[in-house]
């Protein structure tokens, strides 16, 4: 049996686990601060008047509320001069504001009222003429704003967003470690679970309670795959058994003061064949030409040319094609799971120091197996940085 894998059950490694001693600090209220300075300085700098932001990662970045969208408007706007004001249920003010790490007027709506309507009278009282929207507010939302907004018009904020979020500060890096680092000992504690005739359905039910285990909120997402399923992926519709020789792949994470983690795993249950081994391997040589190409100031894509040259050369691929890597290298990672910059031809953003991303060159032979080892590293000034260090071998991917 390979090292670390098999050997106890759900009861014994749940029983050993308890909350997270090395915790991180929350993001300071000096920092939220920051962002709205920052996000002013880019405003100015883009002759527009105000940024629109509406619920979700973005507003929890600038704001500190942790909701996500429904069908009920949740707003801040940034004005480049003055306090941001927050357009929301007026029932909702008292949960608002006590998350809000900024300050802002509060400015609520009815049920029976029209918080379009609300926003254009906000956009009106401060003088916006131009404003930059937040690309994941709604298309319906966004054509609401115009129409009642009619004195202002409307551009696209993702640039200056981007540019507020794509390079982290220490103490987002230190919450983005907590979260990796709880993950990879749920991995861990996972493969020693496993046994043949076990189901996909209670190795994610084990992944979840583990996470809750370190002092999660459980897991934020979980993708447990065996056999030919590991080939697709994100696997496909059923719950399947785990035989001996099996390819396990194992994607999972949680967030940590809504900060990602998202962890890959694979390897295989019993003795590897030739094929999976020389898979394998390719797989890791690749993830590690990867890591090494990200340089300060190179381009994101030389960091997916690297990965796939290594298939290249190991008469896989080539671009897209199968077998081979179908998907980029990988994605920047933050308050979401995927953000911008992102490791795949195209993306000429020079890499620079506080820029966090995954690094998952996934290897795919249709109708018989997949390997994904899915690892993070933030860009230091001298170079990347791994969150957590890879998986040394087929035979111990845990170490010894």
């Amino acid at each position: 049996m390979t090292n670390g894998i098999g050997g106890s059950g759900m009861e014994a490694e749940l029983g050993g686990m308890q909350p997270w001693a090395d915790t991180a600090a929350p993001i300071g209220d000096g920092e939220f601060e920051s962002r709205i300075d920052k996000a002013r300085r880019l405003l100015a700098e883009e002759g527009a008047d105000a940024l629109l932001v509406g619920a979700g990662d973005s507003l929890r970045y600038f704001s500190g509320i942790p909701v996500p969208a429904t069908e009920r408007l949740v707003a801040l706007l940034v004005p480049r001069e003055g306090d941001p004001v927050l357009i929301a249920p007026a029932f909702e003010e008292g949960t608002l504001l006590a998350s809000l790490k900024i300050e802002a007027d509060f400015r609520g709506w009815e049920e029976h009222e029209d918080p379009h309507r609300l926003t254009a009278d906000a956009l009106d009282s401060l003088g916006t003429r131009t404003v930059l929207a937040d690309p994941m507010l709604p298309h319906g939302v966004v054509l609401r704003l115009r129409a009642a907004a009619s004195r202002a018009s409307f551009g696209d904020g993702t640039g200056l967003i981007d540019a507020c979020r794509t390079v982290k500060s220490a103490s987002e890096i230190a919450l983005l470690q907590q979260a990796k680092s709880m993950t990879l000992e749920v991995h861990r504690r996972t493969a020693r679970i496993l046994r043949p005739g076990i189901r996909a359905s209670e190795v994610r039910r084990f992944i979840d309670e583990a996470h809750r285990a370190l002092g999660a909120s459980g897991s934020s997402f979980c993708i447990v795959l065996f056999g030919e399923a590991t080939s697709y992926p994100h696997g496909v519709p059923g719950d399947p058994v785990l035989e001996e020789g099996d390819v396990v792949l194992i994607d999972t994470g949680c967030r940590v003061d809504g900060y990602h983690s998202d962890i890959t795993r694979s390897y295989v249950y019993g003795k590897a064949d030739a094929e999976q081994r020389r898979i394998w391997d390719l797989e890791r040589e690749a993830q590690l030409a990867a890591f090494a190409a990200a340089r300060p100031g190179a381009p994101c894509e030389a960091v997916d040319e690297a990965a796939r040259n290594v298939l290249i050369e190991g008469g896989l691929g080539p671009g897209y094609a199968l077998p081979g890597l179908p998907h980029r290298t990988g994605h920047g990672i933050g308050l979401s799971i995927h953000e911008a910059p992102y490791l795949v031809r195209g993306d000429a953003t020079p890499l620079a120091p506080g820029m966090c991303f995954s690094n998952e060159p996934m290897i795919v032979v249709p109708g018989r197996f997949g390997i994904r080892l899915e690892d993070h590293f933030y860009m230091a000034e001298e170079g990347p940085r791994w969150f957590t260090e890879p998986s040394p071998s087929l035979d111990a991917p845990f170490g010894p």
